[in-house]
């Protein structure tokens, strides 16, 4: 019996953590050019107009663009001022609305409105929360060209006012994106 204990003993806090990592994750998407042959792209460059559009403050940007480059170069690319590649990014913000419906407690018959008479449910106690989720979507564009090759979108909360944690946070979403690049050969 004990050595069944020590494993539940375990599930609860394994619950805990998945709960905890998954609230602060970054969903990705990405989508690419399935004509673009990703091989010959060797060398890049950031693209200074798009990213002057990035709506932005400077010390984000820079953060974003430093963290794509490490992982560009981790990846064999070089930075270069004849690219193959042009690198980009903007960003989008969404308002996000979570209504949580804690209703608990005893029930009782009542009038439910338009609902009429039935069984009611005890005491409702409705949660509205709202917070800002980022978008941040990397752009790589064929140089010769000025066509799109590969896009990469992460959306998840960026909100922090300590610096350390934000970036991180920054670097967490170029890495997740970053992982689906180049495209898997089919």
């Amino acid at each position: 019996m004990k050595h069944l204990m020590k494993p539940l003993k375990i599930v609860p806090a394994l619950l805990l953590l998945f709960v905890l990592s998954s609230c602060s994750s970054v969903r990705v998407a990405t989508d690419y050019d399935r004509e673009a042959n990703f091989d010959a792209y060797k060398t890049f460059a950031f693209f200074k107009p798009g990213i002057d559009k990035a709506e932005l403050n400077d010390l984000d940007k820079r953060r974003i663009l430093r963290a794509i480059e490490a992982e560009l170069m981790a990846k064999g690319y070089i930075k270069s001022e004849n690219p193959d590649m042009l690198v980009s990014i903007f960003t989008k913000s969404n308002q996000r609305v979570d209504i949580y419906n804690n209703a608990w407690g005893y029930g009782a018959w009542g009038w439910g409105g338009y609902g009429g008479w039935g069984w009611r449910s005890g005491w409702n106690n409705n949660q509205v929360s709202t917070s800002t989720e980022g978008v941040l979507f990397i752009d790589l564009i064929d140089a010769q060209k000025k066509e799109l090759i590969w896009q990469g979108s992460g959306t998840g909360n960026l909100e922090t006012r300590n610096m350390e944690k934000k970036e991180a946070r920054i670097k967490e979403f170029v890495s997740e994106m970053m992982m689906q690049f180049p495209p898997e050969k089919k």
